[in-house]
C-alpha cells in the first residue's frame, strides 16, 4: 500500500471514532512517514518544518474569534436574535419548524449565508473570514427554528467551495487561470495540447453541478427533518433554560442598540474586511476590528483582555488543526510517495478509459485530503494525468474536467480543509457542532460523492 493511502486511510479512521484531529494528524503522519522507510528524526523533522505554513492561518482564526466575541459581547447577537425572534414569537417550539413564519424565515437564514459564502470568494474576497462574524449572532435563531446544523455546514462550505471552481473571479480567477489553466498549458504544451482560458469554466460546469445536485439533497432530503439544540450563549459551555431565554419580551429587557452603537459596529466590520481586502491579512482585519469596539465603549475596556482571550480560546482547536495538518502535509510530501501513487495509479488502469477516469479522480481524492488545499493538489497530479490523459486519448476539455475535478475532490469533506473548519468555527461557537461528525461527514457525503460521479461523467463525454 501506499503510504499516502495508508496515513489518510489512519487520519480518516481516528477521526470518525472521535480521536481529537491533532492527535489522528500526528499519529497519521508518523505511520505514513514510518511506512515509507523514512527515520523518525526525518518524519519529526518535516512535521517541524511544515508548522510555520499554519501559524499564520491559526493566528487569523485566532483574531477573528476574537473580533466574533466582541460584536456578540456588544449586544449585536442579541439585537439580531430579537428582530428574528420577533417574527417567531407566540408560535409553538415544536410547530414552527412547519409555521408559514418558522419556513420563511428558515430560508431567509439560509440564502443569506449561501450568498455570503458565494460573495466571499468572489464579489468580496474574504475567504472564510465572514464564518465567525455572521453566524454565532444567527444561532439562537437556529436554536428557535430547530434547524439543523449540518444543513447549515453544507450550505456554507458550497457557497466557499463551487464558486473559486466554476467562476473565474476572485479566488476562482487563481484556482482555474493562475493555477489550473497555467499548470495544464506547461505539462501539454510539448504534447499539443492547447487549452485557452474560456474552456476551463465550460468544462468544470457539469462536474460542479453534482455539488448542486449535493446540495440539493441535504437541503430537501438529509437534513430537512427538526433538530433539537440547547440555548447557549456564545463561548459559553453551560445551556440557559429555553423559557428563560426564548421569548421577544425577555430579549428586550436586556436593552437595545443605540445609533450610535450600530453605527461603530458597522464601521468595525467594514474596516475588518477592508483591511483584509487591501493587505490580504485576516490577522490586521480582525486587530483592527477588536481595536474599534475597544475603544468605542461597546464594551467595558477592562474586559478587552477577557473578551480576546475567550474568542482566542474559542478559535483554539482550529488553529491547532490547521497548524499540524500543515506539518502532516509536509510529512506527506517529504516521504516522495504523492508521485509514486500518481504514477502507480498507471499499473492500475490497464486500457480502459473510463477505469482511467476513474482512478485518476479518486488518486487526487486522497492526494487533496492529504494535503487540505486543491489549490496545492494541481500541480503536483498536472505534470503526469496530462500525458496520461493524452495517452488514454481524451480530449481538451475531458483533460480540465479531469484535473480539475481531481484536485477539487476531497478539499470539501477533508477534516483539515478550511472548507470545512470554516463552518466549524461558526457552528460551534456554542459547543453543538462536532466538527467530524456535523462538518465533514455530511460535506463528504454530499459533496465528493456527487462531485466523482459527475466529474467522472464529463471526463467521458467531453
Amino acid at each position: 500500500m501506499n503510504a499516502i493511502v495508508l496515513a489518510i486511510l489512519v487520519m480518516v479512521a481516528l477521526s470518525l471514532a472521535r480521536v481529537s484531529v491533532v492527535f489522528a494528524l500526528i499519529v497519521a503522519a508518523l505511520v505514513g512517514g514510518l511506512y515509507s522507510g523514512m527515520s523518525l528524526s526525518d518524519i519529526l523533522d518535516a512535521f517541524n518544518d511544515g508548522l510555520g505554513n499554519g501559524a499564520q492561518v491559526a493566528l487569523s482564526y485566532a483574531t477573528l474569534g476574537a473580533f466574533a466575541v466582541a460584536l456578540s459581547r456588544s449586544g449585536l447577537t442579541e439585537a439580531i436574535a430579537r428582530k428574528l425572534i420577533a417574527r417567531l414569537d407566540g408560535h409553538n417550539h415544536h410547530d414552527i419548524h412547519h409555521t408559514r413564519t418558522g419556513k420563511s424565515v428558515r430560508w431567509a437564514i439560509l440564502g443569506s449565508l449561501l450568498i455570503a459564502a458565494i460573495c466571499s470568494q468572489n464579489l468580496i474576497p474574504v475567504h472564510i473570514a465572514f464564518i465567525p462574524i455572521l453566524v454565532p449572532p444567527l444561532l439562537m435563531a437556529m436554536d428557535r427554528l430547530r434547524l439543523d446544523r449540518r444543513l447549515v455546514a453544507c450550505v456554507i462550505t458550497f457557497g466557499i467551495t463551487a464558486p473559486y471552481m466554476l467562476l473565474p473571479v476572485g479566488f476562482g480567477a487563481i484556482f482555474l487561470n493562475d493555477i489550473l489553466l497555467s499548470n495544464l498549458n506547461e505539462a501539454g504544451n510539448a504534447l499539443g495540447l492547447n487549452i485557452t482560458a474560456a474552456m476551463v469554466p465550460q468544462a468544470m460546469a457539469l462536474p460542479i453541478s453534482g455539488m448542486l445536485v449535493g446540495l440539493l439533497i441535504a437541503v430537501l432530503i438529509s437534513y430537512r427533518k427538526p433538530r433539537d439544540y440547547a440555548l447557549r450563549t456564545v463561548g459559553v459551555g453551560h445551556p440557559a433554560p429555553r423559557e428563560a431565554v426564548g421569548s421577544e419580551q425577555e430579549l428586550e429587557q436586556k436593552g437595545a442598540l443605540k445609533p450610535l452603537q450600530f453605527v461603530i459596529l458597522g464601521v468595525a466590520i467594514v474596516a475588518a474586511l477592508t483591511t483584509q481586502l487591501l493587505t490580504d491579512s485576516m490577522v490586521l482585519g480582525g486587530l483592527l476590528g477588536f481595536a474599534i469596539l475597544s475603544l468605542s465603549g461597546v464594551f467595558r475596556w477592562r474586559e478587552q483582555d477577557d473578551v480576546f482571550t475567550e474568542g482566542m480560546r474559542l478559535m483554539t482547536l482550529i488553529g491547532f488543526i490547521m497548524i499540524t495538518a500543515a506539518g502532516f502535509a509536509s510529512v506527506m510530501q517529504a516521504t516522495g510517495q504523492i508521485d509514486t501513487l500518481v504514477e502507480s495509479s498507471r499499473s492500475l488502469i490497464g486500457n480502459s478509459q473510463a477505469l482511467a477516469a476513474l482512478v485518476m479522480l479518486l488518486v487526487g481524492l486522497f492526494i487533496t485530503m492529504g494535503i487540505g488545499s486543491s489549490f496545492s493538489t494541481i500541480p503536483i497530479i498536472a505534470s503526469i494525468y496530462v500525458p496520461l490523459a493524452l495517452e488514454f486519448g481524451f480530449s481538451p476539455m475531458a483533460i480540465i474536467a479531469l484535473v480539475g475535478t481531481a484536485a477539487a475532490l476531497g478539499d470539501a469533506g477533508s477534516p483539515a480543509s478550511d472548507s470545512t473548519l470554516g463552518p466549524t468555527s461558526g457552528l460551534n461557537a456554542d459547543g453543538q457542532h462536532d466538527h467530524i461528525w456535523d462538518s465533514v461527514v455530511p460535506t463528504f457525503l454530499h459533496y465528493n460523492i456527487p462531485l466523482l460521479l459527475f466529474g467522472w461523467a464529463a471526463a467521458m463525454v467531453l
